[in-house]
């Protein structure tokens, strides 16, 4: 009966092929880990948003709501949509030239809050379109909830204001 050989030394890798891959391995998991641990590996979107401005309707057909949403976090975020008030509807909405200095409203899917920076809605940009129009006095408020794509619904207040004030 023949007796298993065992593998000579002569057959094994020399040491440095072994050890320098498993160095760099050690190496690079100890950046990573450091990078990790001081916070440079990303931080998640995080929006907040003061009360808003609504604006007390001038006709029967809609009005709009403004707001600024401040992103802190180190991910951008996508705004998806906006709840309104009960009996009212509310929607993202964008105003955009249709030539001969004619503009026209649009209804909007998202709209992007960058990683440390600000999405402000104005008149002339992006807003909330709300329908039909609340009965409001200077000083009332409305409640709308924002939608995102990675972070929790936000409820937030919007104030009546004049147009232009």
């Amino acid at each position: 009966m023949k007796r298993p050989s065992l593998p000579s030394f002569a057959s094994l890798p020399p040491l440095s092929a072994v050890a320098v891959p498993l160095l760099t391995c050690l190496v690079t998991l100890g950046a990573l880990t450091a990078w990790t641990a001081g916070g440079h590996a990303g931080r998640p979107a995080e929006v907040t948003i003061p009360e808003g401005r609504v604006l007390i309707p001038s006709g029967a057909e809609a009005t709009a709501a403004f707001f600024t949403l401040r992103n802190t976090g180190g991910a951008d975020d996508v705004l998806t949509g906006v709840t309104g008030p009960t009996g009212h509807r509310a929607m993202l909405s964008r105003t955009v030239d249709i030539g001969h200095n004619a503009r026209s409203m649009a209804m909007v899917r998202g709209a992007t809050v960058p990683a440390g920076g600000a999405l402000t809605m104005t008149p002339t940009t992006l807003d909330v379109m709300v329908s039909p129009p609340p009965r409001l006095a200077p000083g009332d408020r409305l409640t709308f909830t924002l939608h995102f794509r990675h972070s929790p619904p936000r409820t937030v207040r919007a104030r009546a204001v004049r147009p232009g004030s």
